[in-house]
């Protein structure tokens, strides 16, 4: 069994009740589809006036002997029906058993195709949920690695190409398999020698079609990978948009979409002769088996007798028995059509399962405390921290005492923000340790973590969606009155009461009807609105004008008072009122001290407060 077979088992298993129903109407749409030919040959029989003559009512004596008895019952009741009150009425019963064997046999189809609708849509929404818990659970650190739209179409196109293609193993293993089984059965009842011809056809015609499946698994893959390859141009394109048409680079992002448009089309007819070849070819092959059977079996019907001058095949079973190697070909494109379909659907089911099978390395431990207060302090206790080969921070120390305020200062890239990624667990240090009251970060859950941590980022994160609905994230209990008070801490409130709707104003995809300014106060006052013990502000005034600065800056005061609060900044008037700054370059802590001590030093803090140059 595929290796995805076996994943995909787990999601099924809650929805054994459809599978099982859909398995018991298969086969019995299998039989009926086989019994509303065989019900044509009393029927033709009626009509030619050949039907057999049974004069007495049968006995039934066993099981085994159902189909005899079944037979000889109804040619009974033909033959009584056409003594007693014409043969039209003796018609008016086979046809009626025609269209009784064609209503079950459709309505089989339908209750199969119900159950299986319900599996589909089942395990897809729980592919889903399960494919996005496992997205939003997954580490930063995953995401700088991984493309946006490779993870969109994984869980997008992917998803659903699995509920589309894979499911079709149910029809693979028992619909059309039990369909050719009571077909090719009740074939070889009518004649043996005819029967032996349709195996001719079977193997030679699944040995071509295995031959020409073979590389739609690969082909399937690489569909599918630049299917997310596609996406994530998109969505980079609009996400950076402003950047796209400042620097006039409209042409190379056209050509580079255009690139693997046509790379995807190739694949994608590839893909398509192969599955547009599955029926054509086996029904050709199936049209040459009948042509045999024709030949031979019109032979037999014409030409050759029994000893008693009978045909060795009569008229109206040769009919049907020509109906019945017929009716092998649908079933046999189904399969074929199904087997390409399974490959392309397991193609899709191991980019799936590769991502939810990837391993969150930031968990929490089996036996992690819930920490509910900050007591003392925040002690950052020689720690090395690298992203890739080189240490980002090396050997680094620091305290944060509780209701003081930090402040980290330095050029681009001395790790003024790993600090904070490290902080709020987004990554995990590889030596040292970082403690909240003696108890290591690993040690605690990351729930209790972040909820005692408000996070103001240098790019203000907003969702398309209501003002208070990007605040609620901060505390998502919070009445209307509570969201008001946030914002104007945030200085937020003086333009959102004039927004046409206030805080139920829509601002737009990432905030884009809004100001950089007016974003950034609205994450502010997100931050505010949870309360947390600790804040930590990486560049958050960076957006602000002078004006607005100013004013959210008191309101930042006012609110790190009370709280311990590490502020990442570039510009003095944030830094300046902290109860410690520590200078920081390439990752190591070259002075620390307040504003006042370090400007007596006259070393590198002195220097950046001249250039006013905190990056």
């Amino acid at each position: 069994m595929d290796e995805n077979i076996k994943k995909i088992i787990p999601f099924i298993k809650p929805y054994k009740f459809h599978v099982i129903w859909n398995v018991i109407y298969n086969i019995l749409y299998a039989l009926f589809s086989t019994l509303s030919f065989v019900a044509l040959i009393p029927m033709m029989d009626v009509l030619f006036k050949n039907e057999n003559k049974v004069l007495e009512e049968p006995i039934y004596t066993t099981i085994w002997d159902i189909g005899t008895y079944g037979k000889n019952y109804l040619y009974f009741q033909i033959n009584t029906l056409s003594k007693n009150d014409g043969p039209q009425f003796a018609l008016i019963l086979v046809v009626s058993l025609v269209i009784i064997t064609f209503l079950f046999k459709n309505l089989f189809n339908y209750l199969a195709s119900n159950h299986l609708m319900h599996l589909k849509n089942g395990v897809l929404k729980d592919l889903r949920t399960t494919m996005y818990d496992k997205i939003i659970e997954l580490p930063v650190s995953y995401y700088s690695e991984k493309r946006r739209g490779d993870i969109m179409a994984r869980m997008l196109g992917d998803v659903n190409e699995v509920q589309n293609s894979f499911f079709s193993i149910l029809e693979l293993i028992v619909k059309e398999p039990m369909t050719i089984i009571f077909t090719i059965v009740t074939m070889f009842a009518i004649s043996v020698k005819l029967t032996l011809f349709v195996f001719i056809f079977i193997p030679i015609s699944g040995f071509i079609i295995s031959k020409i499946g073979k590389s739609l698994k690969a082909k399937s893959e690489r569909a599918q990978f630049e299917g997310g390859y596609l996406i994530s141009i998109v969505e980079e394109s609009l996400s950076g948009l402003k950047v796209v048409k400042s620097y006039n680079a409209e042409h190379n992002f056209k050509q580079k979409f255009n690139s693997s448009v046509t790379r995807l089309l190739n694949l994608s007819n590839s893909i398509g002769r192969k599955n547009n070849l599955a029926s054509p070819f086996s029904e050709f092959m199936g049209i040459i088996v009948i042509a045999v059977l024709l030949w031979f079996g019109g032979n037999m019907v014409l030409v050759d007798k029994l000893a008693n001058g009978k045909a060795v095949l009569e008229g109206a079973q040769f009919l049907v028995y020509m109906g019945l190697a017929y009716n092998i070909l649908t079933p046999a494109k189904s399969i074929s059509k199904a087997s390409y379909s399974v490959k392309s659907g397991l193609a899709a089911a191991q980019r799936v399962f590769e991502v939810l099978e990837v391993e969150n390395t930031i968990t929490d431990k089996p036996n992690a405390i819930n920490k509910e207060t900050f007591d003392k302090n925040i002690t950052i206790e020689n720690i090395n921290f690298r992203y890739e080969d080189d240490n980002i921070l090396t050997n680094f120390s620091l305290e944060v005492p509780k209701g003081k305020t930090v402040a980290l200062v330095g050029q681009s890239g001395s790790g003024k923000s790993t600090i904070a990624n490290l902080l709020t667990r987004f990554y995990d240090v590889q030596e040292g340790s970082i403690n909240i009251d003696g108890i290591n970060l690993k040690d605690m859950t990351m729930n209790s973590l972040r909820q005692m941590i408000g996070l103001v980022t240098q790019d203000s994160i907003l969702f398309n969606d209501t003002i208070k609905n990007n605040i609620l994230i901060g505390k998502p209990n919070a009445t209307d009155d509570e969201i008001i008070a946030a914002l104007k801490v945030a200085n937020a409130y003086e333009f959102v009461k004039d927004l046409p709707n206030g805080i139920e104003t829509n601002i737009g995809d990432a905030g884009g009807k809004l100001s950089g300014g007016q974003k950034q106060r609205l994450s502010i006052a997100r931050a505010v609105l949870k309360n947390p013990p600790i804040m930590i502000l990486d560049e958050a005034t960076s957006a602000l004008d002078t004006e607005s600065e100013k004013f959210v800056q008191v309101a930042l005061e006012n609110m790190m008072q009370n709280r311990t609060s590490i502020v990442i900044a570039h510009r003095l008037s944030t830094i300046q009122k902290a109860d410690k700054i520590v200078v920081m370059q390439k990752g190591l802590i070259v002075e620390q001290g307040n504003h006042e001590e370090l400007l007596a030093k006259n070393g590198m803090y002195s220097k950046l407060v001249l250039m006013q140059s905190f990056e």
